[in-house]
């Protein structure tokens, strides 16, 4: 996933990890002006889409269930409606770092109250984390900031859970850290202080404490950076919450390196774990699942297939082992995952004698994936997952279980049929949007890992799926020609080529026929002329390097290239002359422009803002030479002379990502939408009025945290804006 890096507010700093508490409303009233319009939003639907790492059903209370994602924030699950609720979308761009949520803990004694510990990524530039606490099942929060950092969306994010409420007193909390060993709370995370009789404290590889689990009166933590010898410990226990020990006779050796999650059976007193030699989601090559009697202090090895064997088709079979939950209603039963098992594809084992035996639920399973088509891939037969390191039973349903993957969670009622239980979860990180002027889709969208998507309606899963011949990962580049919007092209990380056209509007796609060579290690943004007569290509590299652009006249089966672009900069078509692009070279400052179809570029206005190559040019639709250049914190520029030179826009302090939409009424010009501020609060706003004035159209329930990439209205639908998240999907608002 693309890190952005923002800043974020100073939090309080000290030896213990101090708390500011902020009350957040579920719903606040938005900052608009006198007579605009709210507007309601809602989610592009398409169906998860990224890792999600926690499942957790309460254990009081029927139906109610919570899950938490890497970069997607957390959900709670509502049984009668059958979808999930977002927890977390008043988080806004100043706490773009916190829509990762690293734990998730529910408190048994007191059905609703719900704690969540946030933080995405732990390098220095990420900020600190945060403990957010809720008494309505997270309607509304109270939020406190550490001064530790967490990482929801590093190596080890599927482990857990790392927060936990201590069954003794429902005051005390419990959070593994990555780095800074174990904090303990006594005032509900209001505040937090290291735990130094934890024999840990420092962690080099970023896992530190990897799981919390209460078995009756007993705790118990994972440690991650043990390196499975034996002797090293890797589990410890706690009986009155003060002195801590390495927990006698614990597995060692590689395959118990990692400890990455646990669960206790109360009926037989038995704690499950799963091990592995990484703590995954990718990495992991062999792995175990091992017993203890807490009682006895004896434990078993029950690990239901060993890694290492070889497939039907003589691959290695090598993975590890990731999820585990029991079944409070049955004593022995558990269920446990595979993780990182590619060749044999990865399953859940479950156990009803206390793991003497495993049957593979995969064998038997039927997947059933109508309602999110992507998950077929392109037409190969569903898998059953991967990346699989959480699942939950349902305590109130032996037969009802949950399991994430990379993409989704799947959940059955009979233990055979299996079905993405997604609906309102969305995880999406948005990087390309297009809103066609005509024709049956209202969207086309680029994403992250999962490539292009025709939206037919926007409240059901592309009934295609994503984007085929050839299928890709990642989009990076996505473009219509303006004067004829059947003709779009689409570029992207891929197997099988790395460009496509299509001659209906993105229904279907013809992959280019030939590529320059560099597009397979760097396949970066493309440009269509207005009338579909020529392609531009820049080529930019996952590591920032960039190469010479390229140029086609014939829908891709000849490129030639074209020595005058600026190297990686983003090609922008004019939309009403063919002949004219355009190309900003963030390092220098400098407009260049062609009127030859892309074959040569010439530098035109310079001076302007450089040094960052997130700022953006946007052209405006059915106009010659009228550009916008979104500058981030330097603000917004405009030229109407086709970038010979630029005005700044005194109404915007900043301006991040800007798109065009249909007219108010009664006005000449497009309707103007972008991620910006013209105060102190950045925000999604709109002009009626060519930018000499604007309003917010989000609200603070409704922010989302880092939206800084892609935004465009719908051309057909006045007031209508989709607005690309890292991490919450395709948003859509409409005036109310």
């Amino acid at each position: 996933m693309r890190t952005p890096r923002l800043s974020r507010r100073a939090v309080l700093a000290g030896t213990a990890a101090t708390a500011a508490l902020t009350a957040v409303p579920a719903v606040a009233a938005p900052a608009r002006a006198a007579g605009a319009r709210p507007y309601r939003w809602r989610n592009v639907v398409i169906g998860g889409t990224g890792f999600v790492t926690g499942v957790l059903f309460h254990p009081s209370v029927r139906g109610l269930a919570y899950a938490r994602t890497d970069i997607g924030g957390a959900y709670r699950w509502d049984e009668r409606a059958a979808r999930w609720t977002p927890l977390t979308d008043h988080l806004g761009w100043d706490d773009w770092n916190l829509l990762g949520v690293e734990a998730i803990a529910v408190d048994a004694a007191h059905p609703n109250r719900l704690y969540l510990a946030l933080g995405t990524y732990a390098q220095s530039w990420a900020g600190p984390g945060a403990v957010l606490r809720s008494d309505d099942r997270g309607a509304t929060w109270t939020r406190a900031d550490l001064d530790v950092r967490l990482g929801a969306n590093e190596d080890g994010r599927g482990a857990g859970e790392r927060l936990l409420v201590d069954p003794r007193d429902s005051d005390t909390l419990w959070l593994g850290t990555r780095h800074d060993g174990l904090l303990k709370s006594t005032d509900r995370g209001a505040s937090w202080a290291p735990v130094t009789a934890f024999p840990q404290a420092a962690s080099g590889t970023g896992q530190g404490v990897t799981l919390l689990v209460a078995a009756g009166r007993t705790l118990y933590a994972g440690w991650g950076d043990g390196d499975g010898t034996a002797g090293t410990a890797n589990l410890y226990r706690t009986s009155d919450g003060t002195h801590w020990e390495a927990v006698p006779g614990q597995p060692s050796g590689t395959p118990a390196k990692v400890p990455v999650r646990a669960a206790y059976d109360a009926h037989t007193r038995e704690l499950y774990v799963t091990y592995a030699d990484a703590p995954g989601p990718n990495g992991q090559s062999t792995g175990s699942v091992h017993k203890l009697r807490t009682a006895r202090g004896t434990w078993t090895d029950v690990t239901p297939v060993r890694p290492g064997g070889t497939t039907s088709e003589g691959s290695a079979d090598t993975f590890g082992y990731g999820g585990v939950a029991v079944d409070a209603r049955r004593p022995g039963t558990a269920v446990v995952s595979t993780n990182n098992r590619w060749a044999d594809v990865d399953t859940l084992f479950r156990t009803t004698d206390g793991g003497r035996t495993w049957t593979s639920l995969k064998d038997t399973a039927v997947l059933d994936v109508t309602e999110t088509p992507y998950l077929n891939w392109g037409g190969s037969t569903p898998k059953f997952g991967w990346w699989i390191q959480t699942v939950a039973v349902d305590p109130y349903d032996s037969r009802h279980i949950v399991y994430g993957t990379g993409a989704t969670l799947y959940g059955t009622r009979d233990l055979r049929h299996w079905a993405p239980q997604i609906r309102g979860l969305e995880e999406t990180a948005v990087r390309q949007l297009v809103s066609p002027p005509a024709g049956e889709a209202h969207l086309i969208s680029g994403l992250g890992d999962i490539g292009v998507m025709y939206h037919e309606r926007l409240t059901a899963s592309p009934s295609r799926g994503m984007a085929t011949h050839p299928v890709s990962g990642s989009a990076t580049g996505l473009a219509q020609a303006a004067a004829r919007p059947s003709y779009v092209v689409r570029t992207g990380w891929g197997d099988h080529g790395n460009g496509a056209y299509s001659d209906d509007g993105g229904r279907t796609w013809t992959p280019f026929a030939a590529q320059p060579a560099i597009a397979k290690d760097a396949p970066g943004p493309i440009a269509a002329a207005a009338d579909g007569s020529a392609l531009l290509w820049s080529f930019v590299h996952w590591d920032g390097t960039t190469y010479p652009a390229h140029r086609s006249t014939d829908n891709g089966a000849t490129w030639t290239e074209t020595a005058t672009f600026p190297k990686g900069a983003t090609p922008v078509a004019d939309p009403a002359d063919p002949a004219r692009f355009y190309a900003y070279d963030t390092a220098t400052g400098t407009l260049h422009a062609s009127t030859d179809g892309g074959a040569t570029f010439t530098p035109r206005a310079s001076g302007l803002p450089s040094g960052d190559s997130q700022f953006r040019i946007a052209a405006a639709p059915g106009r010659t030479g009228d550009l916008w250049l979104s500058a981030k914190g330097n603000g917004l520029y405009r030229s109407t002379d086709g970038g010979a030179s630029f005005d700044k826009v005194s109404s915007c302090r900043s301006s991040y990502t800007l798109g065009f939409g249909r007219a108010a009424d009664g006005a000449r010009y497009p309707a103007l939408y972008q991620v910006g501020s013209t105060g102190t609060v950045t925000a999604v706003l709109r002009s009626d009025d060519e930018a000499k004035t604007w309003v917010r159209i989000n609200d603070d329930a409704h922010q989302w945290g880092w939206t800084g990439e892609v935004i465009t209205g719908d051309p057909r639908i006045r007031g209508r804006v989709y607005l690309g998240t890292n991490g919450r999907g395709i948003q859509y608002g409409d005036p109310v």
